[in-house]
């Protein structure tokens, strides 16, 4: 016996399961036999026919044997018979005054008949049906015979062994695998092991893979997360023990040296601060409950694009329509203004940072009314992002094949996308056909005024 049978045979749901429907079983079995024997015609034993019909004709015919041909005619017709019923039948001479009589009489189980041999010898001929008698069989109530308690006993046992067996093999790979997840295994899948079931079970094998595999991506992604940020603060934590030794080295030259401490100071404070909005964006923006302005939002931070283009010859174009003057009305977001801002800001900048001296980065900002949502378009006309690269660019950490121009950890664009899908929207990037990238978000309405 397997290993998960014998768990199954220990485990309290199989005996309840196999005791239910084991005593179901049974009850239905004797309930079936008490109404058949309550409302149908009791049968007639095939004996009882032998008794009524045939032994009568068998006592007729040896009498006519003996009445035509005398004994040894009758001799001769039952010598054919069977031993049992030549054993069945006496003859012997009738008792004086006996009269031949055509009609074959029965006392008690015993058939009589008297017949007149051609050399005017009266015989008796008698058929004792007692040997055709089956002694009655000892039953339960109404008469039950105990093979039908027996079939009750051990068909409800067999049937409900295999249903409860069925029944808990699942919920033990169930239990196995969520004993392997909580041990680390979060690689453990139970659909295959459920192999062609169409049932509940089968459905809660499926959506305990989903939330495997969902969270199976959730501890690589936090892995990952902690990997990158280790390596982005080892280099300007060298670079502070560099300049630290630097001092200690040539006391002289101190005041450079706390200008590259001043930097490297902030470029950290820079990274933690990211790193906290990334934290916030997966943990707050879902359960805020203020609600704002997008178009208006998208219009203030073109604004200050605008201020910080200026000095680098990059110009902003902007397509924003206040919501004001939609017909639509005042279609708002429900969220955090601040996220929201922090991830435009993110998508702009980044076109701006790739933007050459002279370019153009065009925002704009429309509604469709048939999907109900308001869809955010950045376009520049920089080198764009390789078509590989195109579905990694919004990873924490990742940077552009040209990453080294600006600075940044590359934390703005999955700043962008965590604060756009916790608003229930989606973010994606495409390289133009004139060149350049294409940024494009779409968020669902949240109410209409």
């Amino acid at each position: 016996m397997s290993m998960p049978v014998l768990a199954a045979v220990r485990g309290r749901l199989f005996w309840k399961i196999l005791f239910g429907f084991g005593v179901t079983f049974f009850l239905m079995v004797q309930t079936l036999w008490v109404a058949i024997q309550l409302f149908d015609d009791p049968p007639r034993p095939i004996m009882r026919l032998f008794e009524d019909r045939l032994a009568p004709v068998e006592v007729a015919s040896a009498a006519a044997a003996l009445e035509t041909g005398g004994l040894p005619a009758l001799q001769r017709m039952v010598a054919a018979w069977p031993a049992d019923e030549r054993a069945g039948l006496m003859v012997r001479p009738a008792d004086a005054g006996a009269v031949p009589d055509p009609a074959v009489l029965r006392r008690d189980d015993v058939l009589i008949r008297h017949a007149l041999a051609p050399d005017g010898t009266v015989w008796q001929l008698s058929r004792d049906l007692s040997d055709l008698r089956i002694p009655p069989r000892p039953g339960g109530p109404f008469k039950m015979p105990p093979e039908i308690i027996l079939l009750g006993v051990v068909g409800g046992l067999v049937f409900s062994a295999a249903l409860a067996r069925y029944l808990i093999r699942p919920i033990l790979r169930l239990r196995r695998g969520f004993d392997d997840m909580a041990g680390g295994d979060l690689g453990v899948r139970l659909g295959p092991a459920m192999g062609r079931r169409r049932d509940e079970l089968a459905d809660l094998a499926r959506d305990f893979d989903v939330m495997a595999a969902r969270l199976e991506q959730t501890v690589a992604a936090r892995d990952r997360l902690l990997h990158d940020v280790s390596h982005e603060l080892r280099s300007p934590l060298a670079r502070l023990h560099m300049a630290v030794g630097l001092v200690r080295q040539s006391p002289d030259r101190v005041a450079v040296t706390l200008d590259r401490l001043e930097l490297e100071t902030a470029r950290l404070d820079t990274l933690v601060g990211e790193l906290l909005t990334l934290s916030r964006v997966e943990n707050d923006a879902p359960r805020r409950e203020d609600y704002f302005d997008l178009h208006g939002l998208v219009a203030s931070v073109v604004a200050d694009a605008r201020f910080e283009a200026g000095p680098a010859g990059v110009t902003v174009e902007s397509h924003v329509t206040p919501a004001a003057s939609l017909a639509a009305g005042a279609m708002l977001i429900k969220g955090s203004a601040e996220l929201m801002r922090r991830a435009v800001e993110n998508i702009i900048r980044n076109a701006l940072k790739f933007s050459p001296a002279g370019g153009v980065v065009s925002v704009s900002v429309d509604v469709d009314e048939r999907a109900h949502r308001h869809v955010l378009r950045v376009r520049d006309r920089g080198p764009g992002v390789p078509a590989e690269m195109l579905g990694s660019i919004f990873e924490p950490f990742v940077r552009g094949p040209d990453g080294s121009r600006g600075q940044g950890y590359g934390l703005g664009l999955a700043i962008a996308r965590r604060t756009v899908e916790a608003h229930g929207g989606r973010i994606a990037a495409a390289n133009r056909r004139s060149g350049g990238l294409e940024m494009t978000v779409t968020l669902p309405w949240t109410m209409t005024a």
